[in-house]
């Protein structure tokens, strides 16, 4: 089993962009998020989610930073808001599927879950970046848990292409 999900919440410097991989920890998933962990790179250091401090989310979730993180200079609160209220909101959208059903609370000794995060470099809000974290993880991952997009989905905006790097003209 592999499940990808991808979400998106809020505006500006502070909308979060996920996608998920779900899937088995023995299978394909298990082993990109191994191979992921003990491979880190420079501004890239994937780590496990937590709900605290000795209490990782379950199923294990390990969160991949899309933007490069420096943690000196300028890039300091870049730093602060990835590995504090950006991961506290993966979190915290974890444990709001396993609330749900969207991830079955008795396949998590089964699972693990890989969350590639975008923090905007120019964000500064760390309740918003929080929140859209929380909202963008549950999304992509109650979208992983149905197909979601389907090819009829998809085809329906085939003349509607855009992203926020890329809006549609006016």
């Amino acid at each position: 089993m592999m499940l990808v999900g991808e979400g998106f919440a809020g505006s500006g410097a502070e909308a979060a962009h996920i996608n998920t991989v779900l899937g088995d920890r023995a299978g394909p998933v298990g082993a990109a998020f191994s191979t992921a962990l003990a491979s880190p790179t420079a501004g890239h250091t994937p780590f496990l989610v937590v709900a605290q401090p000795g209490l990782a989310v379950q199923p294990p979730t390990l969160f991949v930073p899309k933007a490069t993180v420096a943690a000196d200079g300028d890039g300091r609160r870049h730093a602060e808001l990835t590995w504090g209220p950006a991961q506290s909101g993966v979190a915290e959208g974890v444990i709001a599927a396993l609330d749900e059903g969207v991830i079955d609370p008795a396949e998590v000794v089964h699972l693990v879950l890989i969350a590639a995060v975008w923090v905007d470099p120019d964000a500064r809000h760390g309740a918003t970046v929080r929140g859209n974290n929380r909202q963008a993880t549950l999304d992509a991952l109650r979208a992983g848990a149905v197909g979601f997009p389907g090819v009829t989905d998809l085809l329906a905006q085939r003349d509607r292409v855009w992203n926020p790097f890329d809006p549609p003209a006016s």
